[in-house]
Formats: C-alpha cells, sequence, structure tokens
C-alpha cells in the first residue's frame, strides 16, 4: 500500500497537474483501503478461530463416544468373567466336597474289610484251638499249674478280641447308614442316626463327621437356628476335624440368611483368618465381596 501510495505521489508531481486537495482526497480513500483490509483480516482470522473449534469439539465428542462404548463393552466383559468365576469356584467346591464323601465311605469301607478280616482270625483261632482237643484214647498232658490250657486261654483271648470288633463293626454300621440317609434326603432318618453314632462314639475318628452332618441336616431343612447351634458344638467339641472350615462357612452362611448379616460376615472374616487356603475361603470372599456391593437396607 506504501509503494502505492509512493508511485501516485509521484506520478502528481511529475505530472504537476493534481492540486493539495485531490491528493487529501486520495489518501483519505487509501486509509480506507487500509482500514478495510485490516477489518478484513480480522474477520478472516475470526472465522479460522471459530472453525478451528467446531472441528475440536467434534473430534472431542467422537473420542469421547468410542472411550464410552469401549468401557462398557470392557464392564460387561468382566461382569461375564466374574459370573463364570463364581460357577466355576461353586463347581468345584461341589466336586471336592463329593470327593471328601467318597473317602469318608472308602474309610468306612476299610473298617468294615478290617472287622471282617478279624472275625476270619477268631474262626481260624477257634478251629485251631478245636484241633488242639484231645481226642478220645489218647494220653493227656496236663498244663503247668497256675497256667491255663492253651485252648482255654485262645478261646478267652478271641471272645474279648471279638466283642470289640462286633462293637466298632456295629458303630461303622450305624454311621453308614445314616450317612446314606442323608444322600436320600431323609435328613430327620439321618440326624437320629448320627446322634445315636455319637452317643456310643462320643470321641471317634468319625465324630465330628457325624456332628458336621447332623448340622447340615437342619440346614438343608432350612432351620438356620438349629443349624446354627449344631455348628457350634462342632466347633467347640471337635476344633481338630477337618469339617470346622465347612463349618464355619456354613454358619456364616446361616447368619445372612436369618437376616443377621453382620455377624454373617465376622464368620465368614474368621474363616479366612483361620483358614486362609480352603476352598471355602474362596467361597467366603466372594459372599463378603457380594453383601458389600448391595446396599445395607436390602434384605435377601
Amino acid at each position: 500500500m506504501v509503494r502505492l501510495t509512493s508511485v501516485l505521489l509521484l506520478f502528481l508531481l511529475v505530472t504537476a497537474c493534481a492540486s493539495s486537495g485531490d491528493f487529501d482526497t486520495l489518501s483519505r480513500d487509501i486509509n480506507q483501503v487500509r482500514r478495510e483490509s485490516v477489518e478484513t483480516k480480522k474477520e478472516v482470522d475470526f472465522l479460522k478461530e471459530k472453525t478451528s473449534g467446531v472441528v475440536k469439539e467434534e473430534s472431542f465428542t467422537a473420542v469421547r463416544e468410542s472411550q464410552a462404548d469401549v468401557n462398557s463393552r470392557l464392564s460387561e466383559v468382566s461382569s461375564n468373567l466374574r459370573e463364570l468365576q463364581g460357577r466355576f469356584e461353586e463347581y468345584k467346591y461341589s466336586t471336592e466336597k463329593t470327593l471328601k464323601d467318597v473317602v469318608a465311605e472308602r474309610d468306612i469301607a476299610r473298617s468294615q474289610i478290617a472287622a471282617i478280616e478279624t472275625q476270619i482270625r477268631t474262626l481260624k483261632d477257634k478251629l485251631a484251638s478245636l484241633e488242639g482237643v484231645e481226642k478220645p484214647g489218647e494220653p493227656s498232658q496236663k498244663p503247668a499249674e497256675g497256667q491255663l490250657k492253651e485252648p482255654e486261654q485262645a478261646k478267652t483271648e478271641s471272645t474279648a478280641e471279638e466283642q470289640t470288633k462286633e462293637t466298632a463293626n456295629g458303630r461303622n454300621n450305624t454311621y453308614e447308614a445314616a450317612y446314606q440317609a442323608f444322600k436320600e434326603k431323609k435328613y430327620k432318618e439321618a440326624r437320629e442316626k448320627f446322634e445315636a453314632f455319637l452317643k456310643d462314639s462320643p470321641k471317634g475318628k468319625l465324630s465330628g463327621n457325624a456332628q458336621f452332618w447332623i448340622a447340615e441336616t437342619y440346614y438343608a431343612e432350612k432351620d438356620f437356628e438349629s443349624a446354627i447351634l449344631a455348628y457350634e458344638t462342632l466347633l467347640k467339641k471337635y476344633p481338630e476335624s477337618d469339617k470346622t472350615s465347612g463349618a464355619l462357612l456354613k454358619q456364616g452362611l446361616s447368619f445372612i440368611e436369618i437376616g443377621d448379616k453382620k455377624t454373617g460376615k465376622t464368620i465368614l472374616a474368621r474363616l479366612l483368618e483361620k483358614h486362609p487356603n480352603s476352598k471355602e475361603a474362596v467361597l467366603a470372599k466372594k459372599k463378603i465381596a457380594e453383601l458389600e456391593k448391595k446396599p445395607s437396607g436390602k434384605k435377601r
């Protein structure tokens, strides 16, 4: 623009035809053109800035929508994964519980076999004693003074041993019958048989198991108050039983079933402390997490 002014001024001086009024008019026109040019530039810059903002906002919106979609899918996948994991843990617990039951049945069978073998040995001893009795016409041999004859001594020992084994065999039969009734869902009958077993063998190897199954019969009948007391009896009388972790889990669940979630969570936490590596601990963690997600005022 300056060059244009210089050229025009030079032209006017050279031609010597322009007046001072013409020069003023020309200057005003030049200034007007300059102002219009500045305004136009500002308007163009404004339009650029406004257009750029719209593009950025659309881009941000697209990114946000894409991120929201990704988060939604991840949340759905995580939810499905947790559900599958929960089903797996429940299946695992059920399978291991069944395996334990099979092991218990195997132990019972072994005990019965041992009792039968003992009876067989007793019968053999009796047979040997009978064969050693004096036959008619053969010279008799008097036993030393103060000693019983061998057949009489064998008979006394075998009788005592037989009575002991028969008693143990009877107890095992009672336990087996009780457990069979439980599997057939005859819970009252099973409970009575297990109680009879405990009356005859309050401190036997299977006594803790019997008490656990008594509690399980109440739990299966949804008599959760009685189940709580029966599980507590197991925990106090048989603290070394391998059923204690299961008793703590079911006792905690029983409290939750009757609406006392606080006590139930406390017992489940005790299970995590005492048996952190047990399969029951896995289920306890899951149940505690489930309770903490639900609103405190919501009841089952």
